[in-house]
């Protein structure tokens, strides 16, 4: 049953590594997951790759009508990257931090598929600004194949040894399933934790703000 709320998700971002993985389910929740954004015309963020599931996100979200943008460091590009890529638009970045700003900027949550370091890098990050009240975005897990129980598992022995509050398990959401995740994503209402719910990350010292937004088309074209 589909969960009701007043969240609207226009545009997603999709993080998955380089390779396919070693399971045909892995290549089949890419596939899942896609369709699911693009039946329900979200604008999809990636990390602008051409390998892997990456790859395989962008062209099956992109076939099935959805706008895809790549978000991609400059030192990645050479790395089986397409020059002019047919199925995206891009915006090439800086470096690994500056790509994790840009995809904060840019989306209203985000769905972690398989991946690789670089994209437990992004989910750590992610967790982390969002228990220091830094944003309030939804962050999920497609579980697929119980791929994340080893990661669940540390979060709680970390939890049981008082390194980090309870509170933290609610930062994200956890399912095996593309639909039923894009539907807890809708219903999900953020808890911050009393700690941190005072921190203000919206200005510099001066007043100015920091955050910088690019200039780019999100809206869904039919």
């Amino acid at each position: 049953m589909a969960a009701t709320s007043s969240r609207q998700l226009k545009n997603i971002c999709v993080l998955s590594g380089f390779r396919y993985g070693k399971y045909k389910e892995f290549v089949q929740a890419a596939i899942d997951l896609s369709r699911a954004i693009a039946e329900r015309k979200l604008y999809l963020v990636y990390g602008g790759g051409d390998r892997g599931l990456s790859k395989l996100v962008s062209e099956a979200a992109f076939i099935r009508g959805s706008q895809v943008l790549g978000i991609i460091p400059k030192a990645l590009k050479p790395l089986g990257c397409l020059p002019n890529p047919p199925t995206r638009e891009e915006l090439v970045v800086s470096g690994m931090q500056e790509r994790i700003s840009e995809m904060l900027n840019h989306v209203d949550a985000f769905i972690f598929l398989l991946g690789d370091l670089a994209t437990l890098e992004a989910l750590i990050t992610f967790v982390s600004w969002a228990h220091l009240n830094i944003h309030k975005k939804p962050i999920s897990l497609l579980n697929v194949n119980n791929f994340y129980d080893g990661l669940i598992t540390f979060l709680n022995h970390t939890i049981k040894n008082y390194f980090i509050p309870s509170s933290a398990k609610k930062l994200f959401i956890c399912d095996p399933t593309a639909n039923e995740l894009l539907d807890l994503l809708h219903a999900y209402k953020p808890e911050p934790d009393p700690m941190t719910l005072a921190l203000d990350w919206a200005t510099d010292d001066d007043g100015s703000n920091s955050r910088k937004k690019c200039k780019l088309d999100l809206t869904f074209r039919l």
